[in-house]
């Protein structure tokens, strides 16, 4: 009897681990511009690769800095991000980007370097 009492919450404890580690723990893999709606202006996060070797580029007219990332599948796309970018920019692998996604452009309003 008392082996039954156990079982479900066993159960539903075993569920809501597999929920946080399959889908909510934050993981180091690179993200893909494919799963963004260009009809969507909403903020969202990606992580992607740093192009140094393309160069960042200060644009008054766009208000911002130009440099270009590479998502997971190895799309580079050019991206429009604030004017002061975080310390140490050049010299990252990886950043996260928070921003939306327009097809041609990503416009990032916040970015963040990842170790």
């Amino acid at each position: 009897m008392n082996i039954q009492k156990l079982v479900l919450p066993g159960l539903v404890i075993l569920a809501v681990a597999l929920l946080y580690f399959n889908y909510f723990s934050p993981t180091d893999d690179l993200g893909k511009f494919s799963d963004y709606d260009t009809n969507s202006n909403s903020n969202r996060d990606i992580m992607v690769k740093v192009l140094t070797e393309k160069g960042f580029q200060r644009d008054p007219e766009a208000g911002g800095t130009i440099f270009y990332v590479e998502d997971a599948m190895g799309l580079q796309v050019k991206v429009v991000g604030p004017i002061s970018l975080p310390p140490g920019m050049d010299v990252s692998g990886r950043v996260t980007l928070r921003g939306h996604y327009h097809g041609d452009y990503f416009h990032a309003a916040e970015v963040r370097i990842r170790n």
